[in-house]
């Protein structure tokens, strides 16, 4: 038995892996921390509960000559105060862990002020993501590459439909709307490639509107960065134009120049 409770917990852990359970920032691992909390919190009565429940039934079977019939109680002072008490106190609780948790990581709250971020601006589309880099002058389609240990800060807007983006083991999703820019700001801390996708139900190529996330080491970001930028692909008007037209699960691919102040003209909505 002591040998089968570790294959047990390793088995339920298995499909932890690229999830919520599984950070790899300090947004996702301050999230994860606050689900624990809230989830230690309710078992501190859902526990006792199902253990006194177990135990009235065990007290007051038909064989316990020791267990009082009393057929005409009707109220108890001590007893409504514990019923109600404690489920109550477990409510305030879990949502002061909630309310704390979420304003202090508020999405465009910067995670450490003395460092400069990366800024990538992100559009929506049916159903693709599209990527732009403005220091850099590169964009990517499907595919986002970010350096280890830094900050990166997203702006983020929607060709048309809301939609939502999430990279699970960064934490953090937030909504795009078009007309408008929402902010976010993630790091990876640990390099490797990690799944995004749309959390928000968009038409029928939603299912395959995923993109991947590298984290790279600062050399290997400024390599990818130079490579990106002998690209002849040019992300204009008239491009940006072809991709806004609906497709489902469209190949990756890298611009090596964007048209100026071509991301505020698509979040007006005037691209």
């Amino acid at each position: 038995m002591k040998k089968l409770l570790p294959l047990l917990g390793a088995a339920a852990l298995a499909g932890c892996t690229e999830g919520v359970l599984d950070p790899r920032g300090p947004i996702a691992a301050a999230e994860g921390q606050i689900l624990f909390n809230a989830l230690a919190i309710m078992l501190a009565i859902v526990v006792p509960t199902i253990i006194g429940t177990l135990g009235v039934a065990r007290w007051f079977r038909a064989s316990n000559a020791k267990a009082r019939y009393r057929p005409d109680f009707e109220h108890s002072g001590r007893l409504e105060l514990l019923v109600w008490a404690i489920p109550l106190m477990t409510v305030i609780l879990v949502g002061g862990v909630a309310w704390v948790g979420s304003h202090d990581l508020d999405p465009r709250r910067p995670i450490d002020p003395a460092v400069e971020p990366l800024h990538v601006q992100v559009v929506s589309l049916d159903w693709k993501w599209l990527f732009i880099y403005p220091d850099q002058g590169v964009a990517t389609l499907n595919e986002l590459t970010v350096p280890v240990g830094k900050p990166v800060h997203f702006d983020l807007t929607s060709s048309g439909v809301m939609n939502s983006f999430f990279v699970p083991q960064l934490g953090s999703q937030i909504y795009t709307m078009a007309g408008m820019v929402t902010q976010l700001e993630l790091q990876a801390d640990r390099a490797g490639s990690y799944p995004g996708l749309s959390a928000n139900y968009s038409g029928r190529g939603f299912a395959d509107m995923r993109f991947d996330v590298h984290a790279v080491s600062a050399d290997e970001f400024g390599r990818w960065a130079a490579a990106a930028k002998s690209s002849q692909r040019v992300l204009d008007a008239g491009a940006y134009a072809e991709l806004a037209k609906p497709a489902a699960a469209p190949a990756p691919a890298t611009y090596g120049a964007v048209a100026p102040h071509l991301f505020d003209a698509i979040s007006k909505g005037q691209p």
